[in-house]
């Protein structure tokens, strides 16, 4: 098993229609605004972005988001990583119910030398710490959505 390896899948129950969630999901340059643990997001040209997360464990990972995929037809958002974690992140807004549901997977290796260090004990805390902040970002995205 690969300790720096992480594959992670959640799923958001939205209260707006697909074309209005894939429409705030792409506007990476907003997610500092509804989503507290995405601390910054610096546009480098349309299809690529530098962004900076921390959640509740004290530390920052900072990595380089490059389009792979834009398709609004299909609800489809990927994009590849590159720095602290390298390797992909997909959103797939379908319909649900009376809103969307945003499907937010990844799979990722982590390259920031601490958090390789800890690898084998921190294991459990690093996954925790995702749970903590898709939660938080599911809930930002909910209000922002209602208060639009």
């Amino acid at each position: 098993m690969d300790w720096n390896h992480y594959r992670f899948l959640s799923l958001w129950v939205l209260p707006a229609p697909v074309p209005t969630v894939y429409e705030a999901l792409e506007r990476i340059e907003d997610y500092p605004r509804w989503w507290p643990q995405v601390r910054e997001v610096t546009r480098l040209g349309d299809t690529a972005g530098l962004i900076r997360i921390r959640s509740l464990l004290p530390y920052d990972l900072t990595s380089t988001m490059r389009e792979r995929r834009r398709d609004p037809d299909a609800g489809v958002l990927e994009v590849a990583l590159s720095g602290d974690i390298d390797g992909w992140a997909r959103w797939t807004v379908t319909p649900h119910a009376s809103g969307s549901l945003a499907r937010y997977e990844q799979e990722v290796d982590v390259r920031k030398p601490l958090l390789r260090r800890l690898a084998v004990p921190g294991r459990a805390f690093f996954r925790a710490n995702h749970t903590l902040m898709m939660r938080a970002g599911r809930r930002g995205l909910a209000h922002r959505l209602n208060a639009v």
